[in-house]
């Protein structure tokens, strides 16, 4: 069915107030790795009526609709960069606490409350959002439950999905789903929840969300520990929750290209190491009432120095030092951006087989050309950040022409070894093709179905997950 362009007349003609009509900033056309310029008439509700109000007029004008949250993005998910001109519809100015009840460890916001904002309430209840990522400072728990967000805890409270327990949303028709509910259990049918979470505003735009808070630990504590290997790691791994349980609440892999990369674009961020190790990883521990992480953290360096699996380490001993551990491994991101990477990769793979595709991938990108290496991510949930930069003194325009077949090399090996292409970024746009050559056929013809069932016209975010019809 063809759509149709945001025309003057069919937006003077919009159900909204003058407030909710926003000017056409940048940030609206642009996302963070700067691969596509979008277009669009931005229109920014109040309240889940005016969405519904919103979206049932464009499902009769068969215009475009593009849910936008934070745009922190990284698969173009949030940017209509051609078609008919769209209506990104913003959630930021929903952002109310509509309640919150720490004695159920749950807390209900609206899908434009931001990230940050979200953890300093559940704080000040005495409680924990889990979700943590780099971006948490603008990205709005609308856009992190519709693209599954990761992050840093997911070994200890899973993703995204895990950590809501019911959702508000608007269909493709303009009706409003009211399912906020705060239950653990409820086996009443098929479950739109987790249909809804991951599905990139293809499926109806979330507008409010109950999440699952956790208590706090009562003790922290993070460590620096250097490992021989990713094979040491894992096994460190392995180890750690030997010691400390569900303790473990963060396993970053890092590597030496990662620090040195942040060593020259970043200088101001202090490095621990007076040399960059090869292979190091940083720790979170959170332990209940009467638990010191800080001894346990000891304990386990000395089995793993024993084991041979680390030769070095610290101990954060303040919240200072905790900050500056995570600040290395939290800035990686944006080093990588200053320095220009080539291919990107966000892949998950079996916890088993991650140091062999390490030493596989190093070898298929040698075979395509010379270039620098920066792998890093959270092996606790086996979620790799796979990427390739020039070598010194080129840049990433010298090897636009490398680009595709470095991603194809390096999908067709995760592929092989039963990994995903996507692990906690979504597939946006960017990844549309990829989901075609590496997904299940059975899956793909019900994920089409499904999008044909509550979207017939195709307006709801066309073109993002799956290709839009043509």
């Amino acid at each position: 069915m063809t759509l149709n362009s945001a025309t003057p007349d069919f937006v003077a003609a919009l159900p909204v107030s003058p407030s909710a009509l926003r000017e056409a900033a940048p940030r609206y056309f642009e996302e963070p790795r700067g691969r596509w310029q979008g277009q669009g008439v931005v229109v920014a509700p109040d309240s889940v009526e005016g969405v519904a109000a919103v979206v049932r007029a464009c499902a009769a004008a068969r215009v475009p609709v593009v849910p936008y949250g934070g745009g922190t993005g990284l698969v173009g998910g949030q940017i209509a960069a051609d078609g008919p001109v769209p209506v990104i519809l913003s959630l930021e100015r929903m952002r109310a606490l509509r309640g919150l009840w720490p004695e159920e460890n749950v807390m209900v916001v609206e899908a434009g409350a931001i990230l940050q904002d979200v953890h300093a309430a559940a704080e000040a209840a005495g409680r924990l959002f889990p979700l943590s990522i780099a971006s948490k400072g603008s990205a709005r728990i609308g856009g992190l439950l519709a693209t599954n967000a990761g992050g840093v805890n997911v070994l200890r409270y899973g993703n995204a999905r895990d950590l809501c327990l019911g959702l508000e949303a608007v269909l493709p028709d303009g009706r409003i789903w009211h399912g906020l509910k705060r239950l653990r259990k409820d086996n009443t049918g098929y479950d739109l929840r987790n249909l809804l979470i991951g599905s990139e505003g293809t499926l109806g735009i979330i507008t409010a969300a109950a999440l699952r808070l956790a208590p706090r630990p009562a003790g922290e504590g993070t460590a620096l520990m250097v490992v021989e290997s990713p094979r040491a790691a894992l096994d460190l791994l392995a180890l750690a929750r030997d010691h400390m349980g569900e303790g473990v609440s963060a396993f970053e892999l890092m590597h030496r290209q990662g620090l040195e990369f942040l060593a020259e674009a970043l200088p101001d961020i202090r490095q621990p190491f007076e040399a960059a190790p090869e292979w190091c990883v940083l720790i979170e521990a959170g332990l209940a009432r009467g638990l010191d992480p800080g001894a346990a953290l000891e304990a386990l360096f000395a089995d793993g120095l024993e084991a041979g699996l680390v030769s070095d380490g610290m101990i954060a001993q303040s919240q200072a030092q905790r900050h500056a551990f995570w600040e290395l491994r939290e800035q990686i991101p944006e080093a990588n951006r200053r320095i220009g990477s080539i291919s990107s990769h966000d892949i998950s793979l079996p916890l088993s087989v991650i140091p062999e595709f390490i030493e596989k991938g190093a070898g298929v990108i040698a075979g395509i050309g010379a270039f620098r290496i920066n792998c890093f991510g959270h092996l606790g949930d086996g979620n790799l950040h796979y990427n390739i930069f020039p070598m010194p003194g080129r840049s990433r325009a010298d090897h636009m022409e490398e680009r595709d077949a470095i991603k194809r090399a390096l999908h067709d090996l995760v592929h092989e070894m039963g990994g995903s292409v996507s692990a906690e970024h979504g597939i946006g746009r960017l990844k549309v093709d990829d989901l075609e050559r590496y997904g299940d056929p059975v899956k793909l013809a019900a994920m089409r179905a499904i999008k044909d069932a509550l979207d017939p016209a195709g307006i709801m975010n066309p073109g993002a997950v799956l290709r839009a019809p043509g």
